[in-house]
């Protein structure tokens, strides 16, 4: 290996590993993330809907955990995680809604921004 090619392999180390620090998520963000998910699977009398199918929500905190896992590139914040792993689906583009006790319909996204203003508000 000559000393050019030994350059272009270390600086594309240096960028991946700089890229690596780079995606990962503020202790802060991460437990806003967390407490989001957390609140969901707390939602017992409530339903999860994706794509006209209802879910109750241990299996919603479940997925919306491997969601973001799936798109953990792209999630820095919580308003990040809000927008790419719990508004909609990317298959269909149907948003994620939780069903009330009551009947009443609200979006996942719009309930997780409420929320996550309580979190902040704090």
């Amino acid at each position: 290996m000559n000393a050019r090619s030994f350059l272009r392999c270390f600086a594309a180390l240096i960028l991946s590993v700089a890229t690596v620090f780079a995606a990962d998520i503020a202790p802060a963000e991460k437990a806003k993330i967390e407490a989001l998910i957390a609140n969901v699977g707390a939602l017992a009398d409530a339903k999860f809907v994706r794509n006209g199918s209802t879910y109750d929500a241990k299996t919603a905190a479940t997925f919306l955990r491997r969601k973001w896992g799936a798109n953990e590139g792209e999630i820095k914040t919580a308003a990040d995680f809000i927008a790419k792993a719990a508004t909609g689906s990317g298959t269909t583009g149907k948003p994620y809604l939780i069903q009330m006790k009551d009947g009443t319909e609200v979006k996942c996204a719009d309930y997780l921004t409420a929320e996550l203003k309580k979190l902040e508000a704090k």
